[in-house]
């Protein structure tokens, strides 16, 4: 059961998400038909600015979330399986919402052995292709465990480490993915804004960000403070693809879900 100083929370975050300005406590108590006087509005919201999750600029005005209160928020909001996606909604949505999405075909290649053809030369045979590199007797036992994994896990192995001719042949193949971004405007202008330096704005055009990550929520590493990257595995009609969603923390990521989530 939510509690009162949790649903008055999680009420000025909604408010300031679609408002985008402070919210004062007979602003939020008249938007959502709350019974709490205006008066205990503001106790709890004193409460909760103590607790480092609203802030004010004034002593006048309204509440506006922090970051700390929209990670917490989104965390619990976020956390599901995403089944298939409209992509013409994708492409209209991330427009009019103002984040960029980044999609990648997932082909589901795998390591299905490796042959060691007389000490000196080594074939990765995958699903659909195979690559040859110099033998390492550590590296050829070191592979062999690798046998099933699928190619985006050998990519992320293999750079940790060192195996570099593997990382390189290996990551030539993921870049052969179909690859698509929708509204790069966006990106562009978070790149700038943030100084983006010339290999992380190739890592996100190119989609290598994506073979870099999982399925969650990300907060810090690939976006700056005060944005969200939100990662699913999903269908866009029968294709397996990989999702990458970026924008502010206070977008209205609600909408944007619902709109384009095909059930």
């Amino acid at each position: 059961m939510i509690d009162k100083k949790e649903f008055l929370l999680h009420s000025i975050i909604k408010a300031y998400i679609e408002h985008l300005e402070p919210i004062g406590s007979s602003q939020l108590k008249s938007m959502y038909d709350i019974t709490y006087s205006p008066a205990t509005i503001r106790g709890y919201f004193k409460k909760l600015g103590d607790e480092g999750f609203l802030a004010q600029e004034h002593v006048s005005s309204g509440r506006t979330p922090t970051t700390e209160a929209l990670k917490q928020y989104w965390t619990n909001r976020l956390n599901f399986k995403l089944e298939f996606v409209d992509e013409k909604a994708i492409a209209y949505l991330s427009n009019e919402i103002g984040v960029s999405v980044f999609i990648q075909d997932q082909k589901s290649d795998t390591l299905k052995d490796i042959l060691n053809v007389e000490n000196r030369y080594m074939i990765l045979e995958f699903s659909s292709f195979a690559i040859t590199v110099k033998f390492s007797d550590a590296l050829y036992r070191f592979l062999k465990d690798m046998i099933g994994l699928e190619l985006v896990h050998i990519v992320n192995i293999s750079k940790q480490v060192g195996a570099f001719e593997i990382y390189e042949q290996v990551s030539q193949h993921l870049q052969n993915k179909d690859f698509h971004i929708y509204n790069t405007k966006e990106f562009f202008s978070l790149a700038l804004r943030y100084n983006f330096n010339e290999e992380s704005i190739t890592s996100f055009l190119k989609g290598k960000v994506l073979d870099s990550i999982e399925e969650g929520l990300y907060f810090d590493n690939i976006v700056p403070e005060g944005y969200i990257g939100i990662c699913h595995n999903c269908k866009v009609g029968n294709r397996d693809t990989k999702m990458l969603v970026v924008g502010e923390l206070s977008k209205d990521y609600d909408y944007f879900y619902n709109k384009i989530s095909m059930i």
